[in-house]
Order: structure tokens, then C-alpha cells, then sequence
């Protein structure tokens, strides 16, 4: 099928430069990508180089449409994604308002800008500075990261298996830079434990005093938390810094 036929179905037949990037991207597809091996047809191709090419110019796009014109399942036309746009060597942007769109959540937009500009800040700052300038956290596992801290913070379900497939992370990634960031910044990415009942409060003054040192006990867990948070932190430092 045209490029330009299946713009028009996901709704760009006036965007001619998008298009014309997406053909580009599909002739470099067809030379750096074989992909018959897992199972891509002509159309699936195209559907992807559009999306990625509306990545690139920073273009909203529909990825449910896209997933729907494509006939394959969200899972599967997410890894034919990533393989693709691995293999003819575009990274992957991942942008914080089509995240919004995507999962429901606009009003979150203002917050993740906020604390991933926050933590790059923190981040940066507590490297030696022979290491600031080649350090890369504009990664997508950054964007994915911030997103789901704000969203938990502000009492919001977001699908993390879902967004961590977007971001084409592994779980592990995915864990230590929400570790990373929660430490650096639990300002705007941590969220408070919700207090007590005030009706449990007061019956806790007649338990036996040995049940009210079980629960004074908490704050011991609270600064073990902290250390796991911090070793976490100083492996996903690591782990960023040899990217």
C-alpha cells in the first residue's frame, strides 16, 4: 500500500513532510531490515516508519489507531517496533504529551517536566566534573520513569508493563533509574505514606507497650528503604555512566 494512502487513514494527508520522511525511513527499512523474520508485513512496515518519523518531527500521533490498522496485538506490534527502529539505527523519543494522550492523564504533563528537569539537575550535579558532559538521561527509560513516579504520586493507575514495553527498557532499568529518581528527587517524585486513621491512633494507646514497640520499630524500615533506595541509586549512576 502508498505511504501516503495509509497517512490519510491515520489522519496526516496534509502532512507531506511527514510523509516524505516516513518513505525514507521505509527505504532504509527495506535495506538494514529483514522483516519477514518476525512476521512484519508491507503495511505494519509503514505503519511504524510513519510513527516513527512523527517521533522525530516531534508530531502527535495516534498509536492506538496505528496499532489497530496494523492487525496485530499492542505487544506484538510494540516489539516490531523496537526491532525495527533498532535495526536502522534511530533511538528511540519517547515524549512526555503523547505518553499523556495515550494513558489519559494530560494534567500530569506540567508534573513530569518539572521533576525530570529537576532531576537531571540533581543528577548532574552530584557527578565529578569530568563525567557531566558525557552523561546521556535524556533516554526514554527516563521519560517512562518520571511519568509512573508522578502518576503513583498523584493517585493515578498507569499500565507499567505497558510503558516500560514503550520505552523499550527491561524491568530492571526501568526499577533502578524510579529508585535513582525517587532518592534525588522525592520532592516532586515520592509520595507520602498515608497517615494513620485518627480511630486507630487512639486505640493504640491502650495496646500493651510491647505491641507499641513493634510499631515504633517502623521508622527502622522506613531508613532501610533509604539505604536500598541509595545503593540502588549509585548502581543506576553506574549503569548511566557507562552508557
Amino acid at each position: 500500500m502508498d505511504m501516503s494512502r495509509i497517512a490519510k487513514k491515520l489522519g496526516f494527508s496534509e502532512s507531506k513532510q511527514l510523509i516524505l520522511h516516513a518513505a525514507e525511513l521505509r527505504r532504509l527499512a527495506d535495506i538494514q531490515f529483514d522483516s519477514s523474520i518476525i512476521g512484519i508485513g508491507e503495511i505494519c512496515k509503514a505503519i511504524i516508519c510513519l510513527e516513527i518519523a512523527a517521533s522525530r518531527m516531534e508530531v502527535i500521533f495516534d498509536h492506538h489507531a496505528a496499532v489497530k490498522l496494523s492487525g496485530l496485538f499492542e505487544k506484538a506490534y510494540n516489539r516490531s517496533f523496537n526491532s525495527m527502529q533498532n535495526s536502522i539505527g534511530i533511538k528511540k523519543k519517547l515524549h512526555i504529551r503523547e505518553l499523556a494522550i495515550q494513558f489519559g492523564c494530560i494534567r500530569l504533563i506540567p508534573f513530569v517536566q518539572k521533576g525530570l528537569s529537576l532531576y537531571k539537575d540533581r543528577f548532574i550535579a552530584s557527578l565529578p566534573p569530568s563525567r557531566k558532559a558525557s552523561t546521556d538521561i535524556m533516554r526514554p527509560v527516563f521519560t517512562a520513569a518520571g511519568f509512573y513516579l508522578c502518576a503513583k504520586r498523584h493517585n493515578l493507575k498507569i499500565d507499567k508493563s505497558k510503558l516500560i514495553e514503550l520505552a523499550g527498557t527491561s524491568e530492571y532499568e526501568f526499577s533502578s533509574v524510579s529508585a535513582s529518581m525517587t532518592d534525588l528527587c522525592f520532592d516532586v517524585f515520592g509520595k507520602t505514606k498515608e497517615k494513620r486513621d485518627s480511630k486507630e491512633d487512639n486505640g493504640n494507646h491502650d495496646v500493651l507497650p510491647e505491641k507499641r514497640r513493634v510499631d515504633d520499630d517502623g521508622p527502622l524500615s522506613d531508613d532501610g528503604e533509604e539505604r536500598l533506595a541509595c545503593m540502588k541509586r549509585k548502581q543506576m549512576e553506574k549503569h548511566v555512566l557507562e552508557e
